[in-house]
């Protein structure tokens, strides 16, 4: 059979990417009970200090419909603390808990000596490429690019 495709399907490649160096990650998350979406957003408070739902949502790319019930048992379990913002109470903004930012005192030097045995292995060169082109990619995003038109659907 014909290849009908000439371009890598890079989806699928970013995804065994990232499931390839969580793999060096997840004894970390699970020895602390951390779940991966848990730990992106105490990391994302670490590095912003607070942010509303919206905001962790965008940049921990969890959905919003699991966004509420997430920071909840967070909070249940005093990792993270909400709060109103004064000029529109309607509006939550979420900052790390004492327990959260002792747990972080905890895990990064853990997080920190992993990504240092990576460097080690693939080279701190590699590594840093690998994220520049990353960052390059995600910013160009901002860039128009042109869709395919999509024809009608017929029975197949």
């Amino acid at each position: 059979m014909a290849h009908r495709f000439t371009h890598g399907n890079l989806p699928q490649q970013l995804l065994k990417a990232r499931d390839a160096l969580m793999t060096h990650f997840r004894p970390v998350l699970n020895h602390y009970g951390m779940t991966e979406q848990q730990w992106r957003i105490l990391r994302a408070l670490d590095e912003h200090a607070q942010l509303e739902p919206r905001e962790i949502c965008a940049l921990c790319q969890i959905l919003s419909s699991s966004m509420a019930g997430i920071l909840a048992r967070m909070e249940e379990t005093g990792l993270v603390q909400r709060s109103r913002i004064e000029a529109d109470q309607r509006r939550l903004l979420i900052s790390l808990a004492p327990k959260g930012d002792a747990l972080i005192d905890h895990m990064a030097p853990l997080i920190e000596l992993q990504y240092q045995y990576l460097e080690q292995a693939f080279g701190k060169h590699a590594l840093e490429a690998l994220s520049s082109a990353l960052e390059g990619f995600i910013d160009a995003q901002a860039k128009p690019v042109a869709r395919v038109a999509l024809p009608p659907i017929t029975s197949l």
